[in-house]
């Protein structure tokens, strides 16, 4: 199926639709699959002006990225996702085609049908509706609603929203809130809304000594005792205990390597590589500061290198909290728990720019095998969506 012939045929009001069409589009990170030209398709008749944004760096894929706004008045109510997805792997673990789409026993299955193509294609709806009525009252929505959405969140992150942001920021393009629909619910719809994320730092520790035979120790410096030392030193006590929003930070040693292959010689250097998930009590900055404090305690030669993928942020309970909890009340009968548990999303680069918080579908399918949702949960998230817009512009204007 071309594009334009499966963009062409669906309702874009109708949910399970456009999430098959989503779907069917083979958007494995960083292709785009046709994924976005879905979407243009459906957002452009609606009246949004959509940008098509593609950016790349040296030694990286090129990334193609969608920015769609309707209106032009403030305020700027954004919806932020994601179409690429993470490869289906084996493909006999799948009881169907991980790209078909296909619906059973009330559940649409296929990779990204909840992580987070369902969210997109629920919000998609949400908006068609939205426009719909205000025009049988002969009207039109109030402020702008806009779509930011990447084809590079499952990989590296690099040429995705983050320069999006950028464009939008060079451009004048300002937001006033945003909701990421990443699938926050770790059981029923409605479970919980997160409200921030604990940043991701990962250190690669390098200690030297001097090679030698194990014959004779003297004559060389070996650094395992000292690398043993270190890590002890940096794992023997938590973090800290929590904040009240946060959960405590943990620190986990991912990998200890030598490379050593011979039983009696002893190493010229050991490595090891850790990552910290760390709270609002935190910033990576400190956190090197307390890995090189412990480290220089235990002495010797060594190079400790990190890179963060995200620093800790928190939308503090407020306007923007209380909407999307309360719409989703309103459709599931289920007040949402605030949360910053889980890993890291786009919501870090765009809380720069705006209050923003995450909430989609329910989350037990995503990355895996037969990841699928049930229609009734990507009909009732796009009332959710709806709600939210019915009341946004009341709350944040």
């Amino acid at each position: 199926m071309s594009t334009d012939a499966a963009a062409l045929s669906f309702d874009p009001c109708d949910p399970v639709a456009v999430a098959q069409a989503l779907i069917r589009c083979p958007s494995v990170t960083p292709e785009d699959g046709g994924a976005l030209g879905v979407l243009e398709a459906a957002l452009a008749p609606l009246g949004f002006v959509c940008h098509r944004l593609r950016f790349e760096e040296e030694g990286t894929a090129p990334v193609d990225n969608l920015y769609a706004r309707l209106g032009t008045e403030g305020p700027n109510f954004c919806f932020a996702g994601h179409t690429d997805v993470v490869p289906p792997g084996e493909l006999k673990g799948w009881s169907i085609d991980p790209f078909a789409a296909e619906i059973h026993n009330g559940r649409l299955y296929g990779r990204g049908a909840v992580d987070m193509k369902g969210a997109v294609a629920a919000f998609v709806a949400a908006a068609a509706r939205h426009v719909k009525a205000a025009k049988e009252t002969g009207g039109a929505p109030k402020g702008s609603i806009s779509l930011l959405i990447t084809g590079d969140e499952e990989g590296v992150a690099i040429n995705g929203t983050r320069k999006v942001l950028d464009w939008m920021r060079a451009n004048g393009e300002t937001l006033d809130a945003c909701v990421v629909g990443e699938p926050t619910n770790p059981k029923a719809l409605g479970d919980m809304i997160k409200i921030g994320r604990r940043g991701s730092m990962t250190a690669f520790l390098t200690v030297y000594g001097a090679q030698g035979h194990v014959a004779y120790p003297h004559l060389a410096d070996n650094p395992l005792p000292r690398l043993a030392r270190m890590l002890a030193a940096i794992t023997a006590e938590p973090l800290d205990a929590g904040t009240p929003h946060f959960q405590p930070s943990n620190l986990e040693l991912t990998t200890i390597d030598v490379g050593n292959p011979a039983h009696n010689v002893i190493p010229a250097l050991g490595r090891a590589t850790l990552n910290i998930r760390f709270n609002d009590l935190h910033t990576a900055d400190t956190l090197v500061a307390w890995l090189r404090e412990r480290f220089d305690r235990v002495g010797g030669t060594y190079e400790l290198d990190h890179f963060v993928s995200g620093d800790s942020f928190l939308t503090p309970p407020g306007p923007l909290t209380e909407l999307v909890a309360e719409a989703a009340e309103r459709v599931t009968g289920r007040r949402p728990d605030y949360s910053t548990t889980g890993g890291t999303s786009d919501a870090r680069f765009i809380k720069n720019f705006c209050p923003v918080v995450e909430f989609g579908l329910v989350g037990q399918t995503m990355h895996k095998v037969d990841e699928h949702t049930t229609l009734d949960d990507l009909t009732r998230l796009t009332d959710i969506y709806g709600e939210v817009l019915r009341t946004v512009f009341d709350r944040i204007g």
